[in-house]
């Protein structure tokens, strides 16, 4: 079965003679990993930070609909230039300078793949029994066997569990409407347009927290495949996805409350009652476990990318494959075990950190692959510090470092910090809309400088 066959590539080039497939598969995967249990809890945190259910809804829509733009955008670089997503910062970093952003997706990939641990092995430990601590264990090393297999497999289990996930939210969705009073729930909506926004930021971060993601699961479709298809394939598959999953989440919090808050898995298979218990918390399991699989997939890679930026190594050997793999799995689950407490409290923070360091990263990325290079690279400079993109580049630094800067004054975390600009605003969190166009804008102008400084000195 060739989707059993071990993947061969990693961070390395996909020759031509190895690209297959159609972006529609781009579908089933990003709706399978949105459509699963940490997408509802996304959705519940929405209520949670004070929204009115109503409106928590309309963030959820406009949240994933603004953030899935910069995701998709990123997916179609995978078939262009056939390389990981994080490799390619490379080009506008430096080789050595890109090793900023990359430690920082590594502990993205950590933080995901760990909260996906706690609520995968919480529905294994209701199944199999096993304690809650053994069942992170087991499911994190599931997650880790599909990666090490890798890509075609990856896209097979999306498909499948696509198709799995919409006929158990199907079921769910009904049980919910049809067992509350969701009119009354939806009742007088008032609207606390700081809050809504801190609403919009949370879901928005979600599908903004893809973009080092996307170009991982695409880099095998043919260097043909248009922008335009795989674009729209993506954006459909991950939006569509995440804002049933979560808007089913807002609901399930709006209705449930403090039933469900903090036992997430235990609410939702409430749902359909005891007879289905078991089914249920199968699908839960294996709906998580698609994203599961990519947190551990991309995040080998970017440690991969990290270290050999330094090796200057461009091919790994299986053996070192599986090694990284299997680091990202042990980390995260010693990270799962260690801080499954106050899962939904962490969780909410965690989303909040990464959205001020990754938004500069993305807009910078996307501002050089569509106006400043526009599509064409040169591969071998990526992995080589004494190539065309050197070992450091100052435009891309000094932008994501402006990219940082300047959420700071408009950032409002919750217990932890908040910026003198955030109580002007009523609490509103703008810093990612800040984060996503300041560092794309001071890039470009910066390269675009250069590049005529640089031919009026070869005239």
């Amino acid at each position: 079965m060739a989707a059993a066959a071990l993947e061969q590539r990693s961070i390395d080039p996909i020759p031509a003679s190895e690209r297959h497939g159609h972006p529609r598969s781009l579908f089933t995967l990003w709706f399978a990993a949105n459509m699963q249990i940490t997408s509802a809890v996304t959705g519940a945190l929405t209520v949670l930070v004070g929204v009115h259910p109503l409106w928590a809804i309309v963030a959820v829509v406009a949240g994933n609909a603004l953030g899935g733009v910069p995701m998709a955008l990123h997916a179609a670089q995978g078939p262009k230039l056939g390389i990981p997503q994080m490799i390619q910062s490379r080009a506008q970093f430096g080789v050595y300078g890109a090793v900023l952003p990359l430690v920082l997706v590594v502990v993205m990939y950590l933080g995901y793949f760990a909260s996906g641990n706690v609520l995968g092995g919480q529905a294994v430990a209701q199944i199999t029994h096993l304690p809650t601590d053994v069942a992170i264990c087991v499911y994190a090393a599931a997650s880790a066997l599909i990666a090490i297999v890798g890509y075609k497999l990856i896209h097979r289990f999306g498909w499948i569990a696509s198709a799995l996930s919409v006929i158990v939210f199907v079921y769910l969705s009904v049980r919910l409407v049809g067992g509350h009073d969701l009119g009354a729930v939806l009742a007088m909506p008032t609207l606390d347009f700081p809050k809504f926004l801190l609403a919009l930021s949370l879901t928005a971060s979600w599908q903004l927290t893809f973009g080092p993601y996307v170009a991982d699961t695409s880099r095998y479709l043919p260097s043909s495949t248009s922008v335009r298809a795989t674009f729209w394939w993506t954006y459909g598959g991950t939006v569509l996805g995440a804002i049933w999953a979560m808007s089913f989440g807002a609901l399930a919090y709006a209705v449930a409350g403090k039933a469900f808050k903090g036992h997430e898995v235990a609410y939702v298979v409430g749902l359909g009652g005891e007879a289905l218990l078991i089914p249920l918390l199968l699908a839960i399991a294996l709906g998580k476990f698609t994203v599961n699989v990519l947190n551990i997939y991309g995040g080998y890679m970017t440690v991969a990318t990290t270290l050999t930026a330094f090796s200057r190594r461009a091919v790994l050997s299986q053996g070192a494959r599986v090694g990284y793999i299997a680091i990202v799995g042990v980390l995260g689950a010693v990270i799962a075990v260690l801080g499954r407490g106050e899962f939904l409290g962490n969780f909410v923070l965690f989303l909040d950190f990464l959205l001020y360091f990754l938004t500069p990263w993305s807009s910078i990325n996307l501002v050089d692959f569509y106006l400043v290079r526009k599509e064409a690279y040169d591969l071998e400079a990526v992995y080589d510090p004494n190539g065309r993109y050197g070992r450091w580049s100052a435009p891309a630094l000094i932008a994501y470092v402006i990219g940082i800067a300047v959420q700071i004054p408009f950032s409002n975390v919750e217990g932890i910090f908040v910026g003198p600009m955030a109580p002007v605003l009523g609490g509103a969190d703008i810093s990612w809309l800040l984060g996503l166009i300041i560092p794309g804008a001071v890039y470009l102008t910066v390269m675009r400088r250069h590049a005529r400084v640089s031919l009026a000195v070869t005239q």
